[in-house]
This record gives C-alpha cells, structure tokens and sequence, in this order.
C-alpha cells in the first residue's frame, strides 16, 4: 500500500488548523508544514499532530506549496489548506485507493465553501481541485495567488465525498482578502507583460458576476450567493484596475525623470 504525506502551509491559522489537521488522521502517513512564522499559536497546536514543521518567511503561495512538497518523504501528495477538511465519505474514498494510486495519474476533489452563516451549494460548488498527486509527476503550478496542479499525464479521477473549505468568516474578513489577492494578481500580470486596456476591469468583472450568479445559479444560494458573486466580480475589477493604475503611475514616474 502507498503511503501518502500530508503537506500544508500556514500562517496565523490557529482557529482552522486543528480541525484540518484531526481530519488527516487515519489517512496521512505524514504530515509536513511549512509555516510562514506565524504570531498565533499555529505551531503549538500542529506540534500536537506532527514533528515536520519547517519555518520559511512566505515566498508565494506556489513557491510555499511546492517547498512543501520538496520536504515530504513520500511520492503522493495530499495537499491541503489549513481552512480545509476531509469529510468522512472523503476519508473512505481515499482509503478505498490508497493500494491502487497508481491507476491514476492525479485524483481531484469537489470544495464545498462555507461562506459567514452558509454553504455555498452552486456559486462556489462543486469547485473540482486536484489535491491528490504524485510528486514526480505533478507540481503546483498557475499564477499567484490563484495555484492549481499541473500533471504530466490526464487520467484524473474524481473522488467521492466533499473537501470543506471554511472561508470567510464575515464580508469584512472578505474585503480584506479581496485587496491582498488583488495586489499579488495584479503584480503578476505586470511581471507577465499581459495586455490591459480601460475595458478590462469591467468586461473581466461584469462576466464573473454573471457566470456566477446566473449560469453557476448562485442565485440559488440566496443573499449570500448575490455577495459572493458581487465580490467575486469587484475582485477581477479591482485586480485589473490596479494593473492599469501601476502602469499609469509608473509612466509617470518615468516621464518625469
């Protein structure tokens, strides 16, 4: 039978690791963090589940999973994010494959979100993930902060049971995301060279605001699938903005040396 390493990367996660981390149980044969030199008491609560805890100041959310995926001691990967969970018809469908993995070439998951007081059942469902792969022939992959796995091969199959992802505890917690992951995602397309015009910002958020709300049914979600899916369009709205703005600013800095 395979033998598969758990890898995780924190930061401040002291409310949401140990539920990821008890989830993991029965499952991983080893469990590796890589923590961006969390304040809270993240290491002290993962110290209970694991000794392979390895400090690293943050380098990218693909650069950190990858280094995550370096330190493990065995080929398949179980990737998970500390906010995320194995349901118990998960659990069961990966120990019904653990001894035949390799008939795979990578396994994805459906990631249902709880988002402040509900489930997302359509806008952010069902959200299929690759998080289960091997190292030798799979890599984190993409443009931060959005990563995903690339694999060398295309025989992925789809497990059975959800991956829980307990995201936003409240629209302010949201927001602030939101301006983060808009400046790293702006600064890549920057790095990327990507071509950006003035109707960039708005075609790129009025089609995710639609494609969620209307073809993704997140209407069905009620008030909460109208946020989320509002959100969703100001985050590509706000990125793209951002990107122009960067440029402007630096044109001008530049006309005037």
């Amino acid at each position: 039978m395979a033998k598969i390493s758990a890898c995780i990367i924190s930061y401040n996660e002291e409310k949401k690791i140990e539920a990821c981390l008890e989830s993991l149980e029965g499952i991983a044969d080893e469990i590796i963090i890589v923590d961006s030199l969390s304040t809270d008491k993240t290491r002290e609560i993962a110290e209970k589940y694991t000794s392979k805890i390895y400090e690293q100041k943050f380098l990218g959310h693909i650069e950190q999973k990858n280094l995550a995926v370096e330190k493990a001691s065995y080929d398949w990967i179980l990737s998970l994010d500390c906010d995320e969970r194995l349901t118990d018809e998960l659990r069961q469908s990966i120990r019904e494959v653990k001894d035949k993995l390799q008939q795979a070439d990578a396994y994805r998951v459906a990631r249902r979100t709880f988002y402040v007081y509900r489930w997302l059942n359509h806008c952010w469902y069902p959200d299929y993930k690759i998080r289960l792969f091997n190292k030798n022939t799979a890599r984190w992959a993409g443009v931060n902060p959005h990563d995903h796995i690339e694999v060398d091969g295309n025989n992925i199959i789809t497990l059975q049971g959800d991956l829980l992802h307990y995201s936003f505890d409240s629209i302010s917690e949201h927001i602030q995301t939101l301006d983060y992951f808009t400046e790293i995602g702006a600064d890549e397309i920057i790095k990327r060279n990507k071509k950006v015009n003035m109707f960039s910002p708005w075609n790129h958020g009025f089609w995710t605001f639609i494609k969620l709300y209307i073809f993704k049914r997140g209407f069905l979600d009620g008030y909460a699938g109208l946020v989320v899916a509002v959100l969703s369009g100001t985050h590509a709205f706000v990125k793209y903005n951002k990107v122009l703005f960067k440029r402007w600013k630096k044109q001008g800095s530049d006309s005037i040396n």
